[in-house]
């Protein structure tokens, strides 16, 4: 399954603006590159002299990486080994390898890799995946490259040889994906004052010359129409670069739709916790709060670029910094939803639904008002320390409300998540899940939160899906109702990466992979 990309569609036209380095596919091992790296046991003829020498004398050939010389070649050759695969071994082994063997390239001062890019017969996009890990590691923050220009590529090209003849279209597909998780690392990644909202929708400006984009920035106008966003931007309106922005993008095909799409990112670009303030040093890391709008900024770069044909696509990221100070939102305040859902803030660290519920309504009013045709809302959020203990680091978790969960929505994006190295553990809605939110003394429909940590609550991930379904009105657009809405909420906070790590951009791949083919 390959995205389908447009009959002019050229990589080497995005140059370095929106990729690592410059990608070539190459034709030879003799190629211009300064070291071959590569990741399994077929290797070429010219190398199997080498490999059966290196394999006589060293026991841990096949599981380490090493870089040698070969006397056939005129360029070192970096050997980092996929390894012997078992049942349970996903494709995610060909990233690692490929971005392992990059960051060795790097290291020994080399400029220009060659990748030597495997197939297999079991995992069919282990190809693929070679090359995105392989883009992943060569990576440089945005901060870097804007700071030290002379330190802004790891490498100056990235040559690309196939080893199956038949991997056309491979190399386009990863740099199209690979452009979308760019823009995610930029945005995941920047410090709390690079990737403060306002400079955020300045990077998003630059970025989107081809899509509608509306920026909220007058906080009457969020108070008045995004009333929850409007509370958690209260505390950070006293300093002027912190303000809050609401950034709706919105791509319309050439053709009628078939298809809509609307997603919402949560974009806290700093979670202090707000005045239940986060104690014990758990503060350090909460400038990566804002990657489920990341990610869903990078989606949108896929549809910029891939121009589908009948798919209509709007997203909103909700950017706020959850700041604390004496105009803060506090607990116990009664706030009414843009859906007119009364609710009590029980703990103001539950920011991120209180950000993305009022842009969630206002796609729900869209599509009921433009009827716009076969509609799927997401949510995507870094929102719950639940989602790490019950998933585990390095997967996503998606839940689907009853409309979307009927056409197994949830067990299809599994699937392609499983084959493109982007994982999802599926959970589902329960009615206790929304029983856990209603309200508790007369005249609030909602308690917002519970006191305790979510990775304290049971059901932890699931309470806040049921929070978003009903707040924004969308509880009412189930199965039996006149306008079913399908909705999926995704929490990435396992797998968007930590703050010492590169920002993955998870969840993109499988959804381009999924919506967009």
């Amino acid at each position: 399954m390959h995205l389908k990309l447009l009959p002019n569609w050229n990589f080497l036209k995005m140059g370095f603006k929106l990729l690592p380095c410059s990608v070539n596919l190459a034709k030879d091992l003799n190629s211009s590159c300064d070291v071959v790296c590569v990741l399994d046991k077929n290797v070429p003829k010219e190398l199997i002299e080498a490999f059966t020498e290196h394999r006589s004398f060293d026991k841990a050939f096949d599981s380490t990486v090493s870089i040698f010389k070969s006397s056939q070649l005129k360029v070192p050759v970096i050997y980092s080994p996929v390894g012997e695969l078992g049942d349970y071994d996903d494709v995610r082994a060909y990233q690692r390898a490929a971005e392992k063997a990059i960051s060795r390239a790097v290291k020994a001062g080399c400029k220009s890799p060659l990748l030597l890019v495997p197939s297999s017969t079991v995992h069919k996009n282990a190809s693929l995946c070679s090359v995105l890990g392989a883009l992943h590691g060569s990576y440089v923050p945005l901060q870097l490259r804007e700071d030290i220009p002379e330190k802004s590529h790891l490498i100056s090209s990235l040559n690309i040889l196939f080893q199956n003849s038949s991997s056309s279209g491979i190399l386009d597909e990863a740099v199209l994906l690979e452009s979308g998780r760019f823009v995610a690392r930029d945005i995941g990644g920047g410090d709390p004052e690079r990737m403060a909202p306002p400079r955020v929708a300045e990077y998003v400006k630059s970025v989107f010359p081809d899509l509608k984009v509306e920026v909220i920035e007058d906080h009457e106008i969020m108070k008045k129409e995004f009333p929850c966003f409007a509370a958690v931007d209260r505390a950070a309106r006293t300093v002027v670069r912190h303000h809050g922005r609401i950034i709706f993008l919105e791509y319309i095909p050439p053709n009628p739709a078939k298809k809509t799409l609307c997603l919402v990112g949560k974009g806290v670009c700093y979670d202090t916790g707000g005045a239940d303030i986060k104690a014990g040093g758990v503060m350090a890391g909460m400038s990566r709060d804002k990657c489920g709008a990341a990610s869903v900024a990078g989606f949108m770069q896929v549809v910029q670029n891939q121009k589908p044909q009948d798919i209509h696509v709007m997203a909103a990221l909700c950017m706020v910094r959850n700041s604390v100070g004496e105009e803060c939102y506090v607990a116990d305040e009664m706030i009414t939803s843009r859906a007119g859902v009364r609710l009590r803030v029980g703990n103001t660290d539950a920011e991120g639904r209180m950000a993305m519920v009022d842009s969630l309504c206002k796609m729900r009013e869209r599509v009921e008002k433009e009827n716009l045709p076969n509609p799927h809302l997401f949510t995507v959020a870094t929102l719950t320390g639940h989602a790490c203990l019950a998933a585990g680091d390095g997967y996503s978790i998606v839940i689907d409300n009853s409309v979307a969960r009927n056409e197994g929505h949830c067990f299809k994006l599994q699937e392609v998540g499983n084959e493109v190295g982007d994982p999802f553990e599926v959970s589902y809605l329960r009615k206790d899940d929304f029983d856990f939110n209603n309200g508790k003394v007369l005249g609030e429909d909602i308690l917002q939160a519970n006191n305790a940590p979510s990775s304290r609550t049971p059901r932890g991930h699931q309470i806040p899906a049921a929070f978003l379904l009903t707040v924004s009105g969308l509880d009412k657009n189930g199965l039996s109702s006149k306008q079913p809405i399908k909705f999926t909420h995704l929490d990435i906070a396992a797998s968007s990466g930590e703050v010492h790590q590169i920002p993955t951009g998870s969840s993109i791949v499988a959804l381009a992979k999924m919506h967009l083919s």
